[in-house]
């Protein structure tokens, strides 16, 4: 009898590194010509447990233009990675790191969105970020966009809402493909693009006095925009850079039904077909018949251009990456929901949760990693996964035994996945430095293998401090997994 051979351990060629954000770390908000960002307008949470990213309206914005300090915006000043990207790239060497993933601040290219010509200033600081990784032959992986885009698109034809915003996005993609042709082999289009429906922070649209139909109709619409973009650019990079590999990116929010009751695995079924609508589109290049009869039901009509459904079919992207960092719970009837990196859902007794009320399930990646694999067919990227939590620098030591055993639990997951027959290409944790919470703009919750000296009002030195994660990760890099 024949028998397949299956694979026991990480490949050779398995990309181990971190992910970050541009407005998270970059600071340096207003200087070298840069443009202000829809990031840069989001004022910090005052509840450390409610996302602020959607209390955002034209008064909101006007407010934050005229003032021009970082106190109540914090990703302004991020963890300064502008001036310390040395530094933070030789600490990423040092543990190993096989590629590292950022973002390109598209208003520092291009500070109004549409400029005549780039931002030079700009364009030389990511050659100097790159010129730096390879030195230490680690791999850029880059996203386009990272939930920001240049304010003055907002302000000017309400970001994503206006298809204006797809050829302002083409001549900005073409500009970064031809100008960093050769030095980056991957590339990420959107950032989470599924949160998109959750408004402003992903599409840049200002959604003042609007229904919920209405407000629904706007979010689908905007996205709509940006998968057309998306399969643009993918177009765009392999005519400009073949050996390039493009990939979209979503927030998986993998849930199960609330019981063995049809009608809660239905609910279920519907959340993730919702969730992996947008991977469906990228990956397989069209829209999925589930979404058509969701968007006839709930009363949403979109306005698409004759051309769009030929630039997506044609235009898939390589390989299809995400986010995990938890699982839900779905019923069909309401009842007591959690919060955590966008994902709404019922509590699931049999997890543990994080300081900020994440559930915390590393099978769960296992499972979602062998259902994209069957549905895509693509290789996988795991680009953010890691827990944030209330670290403590005491004696200059951070000891941070509970990020090491969330970690372990899912690289064990991974492992198994791989040897179930998923395709994955690499694994970039989430923060492997201290950085801005997307969410609430703290600096305490800290996901890093680095500890960075600043307080949620930005007092502190920026000392980079290692973590006893640090030396943990070094050792999963130098044995490629085998030793957790």
């Amino acid at each position: 009898m024949y028998k397949k051979q299956f694979p026991q351990q990480f490949p050779d060629n398995f990309l181990w590194g971190g992910a970050t954000a541009a407005n998270q770390i970059e600071g340096a908000w207003n200087i070298d010509g840069k443009g202000l960002t829809t990031a840069e307008v989001v004022r910090k949470a005052e509840d450390r447990k409610k996302m602020s990213m959607n209390l955002v309206d034209e008064e909101s914005i006007k407010e934050a233009i005229q003032d021009q300090t970082t106190t109540n915006y914090p990703k302004r000043r991020g963890i300064d990675f502008y001036h310390h990207y040395q530094e933070d790239i030789r600490l990423f060497a040092e543990m190993g790191f096989k590629v590292f993933r950022f973002s390109i601040a598209w208003a520092r290219i291009f500070p109004n969105g549409d400029d005549a010509d780039p931002n030079e200033k700009g364009l030389a600081f990511y050659d100097r970020v790159l010129d730096e990784l390879e030195k230490y032959q680690i791999e850029p992986l880059i996203t386009l966009s990272h939930y920001e885009l240049p304010l003055a698109l907002t302000q000017k034809q309400n970001g994503w809402l206006s298809r204006k915003t797809i050829t302002a996005f083409e001549k900005y993609t073409r500009i970064v493909f031809e100008r960093y042709r050769g030095r980056v082999r991957y590339w990420l289009t959107f950032n989470e693009i599924n949160t998109g429906t959750w408004g402003f922070h992903e599409t840049g649209v200002v959604e003042t006095n609007l229904s919920a139909v209405e407000k629904e109709t706007v979010r689908y619409q905007a996205l709509h925009h940006q998968l057309v973009a998306s399969a643009l650019a993918t177009k765009q990079l392999h005519e400009i850079d073949p050996k390039a590999k493009m990939g979209c990116m979503l927030a998986r929010m993998q849930t199960y039904p609330a019981s063995c009751r049809p009608e809660d695995v239905r609910a279920a079924q519907l959340e993730d077909q919702k969730n992996l609508f947008f991977t469906d589109v990228q990956a397989r290049g069209e829209y999925p018949e589930f979404m058509n009869r969701y968007f006839a039901e709930h009363g949403i009509e979109l306005q698409m251009e004759q051309q769009d459904e030929t630039v997506l079919a044609e235009n898939p992207v390589d390989f299809v990456s995400f986010s995990y960092y938890m699982t839900t719970v779905t019923s069909a009837q309401q009842g007591e929901e959690v919060n955590g990196n966008m994902a709404t859902g019922g509590r699931n007794p049999y997890l543990e949760e994080s300081d900020w009320g994440w559930q915390i399930d590393p099978v769960g990646l296992r499972i979602t990693l062998n259902e994209m694999w069957d549905r895509y067919r693509k290789p996988l990227f795991i680009v953010e996964n890691g827990l944030g939590a209330l670290d403590q620098l005491e004696a200059g030591k951070v000891h941070d035994d509970y990020r090491i055993d969330y970690l372990r639990k899912h690289i064990i997951q991974m492992k198994e996945a791989i040897k179930d027959g998923v395709e994955l290409m690499g694994y970039t944790m989430w923060g492997p430095i201290d950085l801005i919470s997307f969410s609430t703009s703290e600096m305490s919750k800290r996901y890093g293998f680095i500890y960075v000296d600043q307080d949620d009002d930005g007092k502190g030195t920026l000392k980079r401090i290692k973590k006893d994660s640090f030396y943990w990760f070094k050792q999963v890099i130098a044995t490629n997994g085998a030793q957790l």
